[in-house]
């Protein structure tokens, strides 16, 4: 028997598969952009003047000015307390009270501080105990700017009964505007994305966080 000859133009099983997943790689990577870019220019661009009041104010720890405008909020009246998540274990409320020395008198009557959530789910579970512990149906929600659509997310979720006002803490509001030259921030805003929609869609199939 002979062998056959190639047909002609066919090309090998797996040259197409290679091309295949070539072209899907770059669909895949041309649409994340496109969402990036979406979601970059949802975010808000400066912080917002006056936010609504509610019972409570909620601070998710890991921005320098986060807990100085939660603080600022809770004495103009914005909350009756103020919870900061998400605190590090090995920082005390002494230190804060020094690094907030205009408002430390706040922290004796008005705040209270949460030393066991690591991740904004547990943010959220947290925030819920001390909203049932209060009895307070309202709160305002600070965080950085890229983070608030997915913490949002979470604590409407963890607490649908309570109306969530987001406060938009923007640090940089240059660097947000023109986040494509910035690749750190590039990365940031691209994780951020990434964790927003695992996060919806974890929500949407009513699994739990971790």
């Amino acid at each position: 028997m002979t062998a056959r000859s190639p047909i002609p133009g066919a090309r090998p099983p797996m040259l197409r598969f290679l091309r295949v997943f070539v072209r899907v790689g770059l669909l895949v990577v041309v649409l994340s952009g496109i969402g990036v870019a979406l979601f970059a220019h949802s975010l808000d661009r400066q912080e917002r003047g006056d936010v609504a009041a509610a019972d409570g104010i909620v601070v998710l720890t890991g921005g320098a000015d986060r807990i100085s405008d939660g603080l600022a909020l809770l004495e103009r009246g914005k909350g009756r307390r103020l919870f900061i998540s998400g605190v590090h274990a090995g920082v005390p409320t002494e230190m804060l009270k020094r690094q907030h020395a205009a408002r430390a008198a706040l922290f004796d009557c008005c705040v209270d501080l949460d030393f066991q959530a690591r991740n904004t789910y547990e943010n959220a579970l947290e925030t819920r105990r001390w909203v049932a512990a209060n009895d307070f149906r309202s709160l305002v929600l600070v965080t950085a700017s890229y983070h608030l659509p997915r913490a949002r997310l979470e604590f409407e979720a963890a607490m649908p009964a309570v109306l969530i006002h987001p406060y938009p803490v923007v640090p940089e509001a240059s660097r947000i505007r023109r986040w494509w030259q910035e690749p750190a921030l590039i990365r940031i805003l691209a994780l951020e994305f990434v964790k927003y929609w695992a996060a919806s869609l974890r929500v949407t199939l009513g699994l739990p966080g971790r």
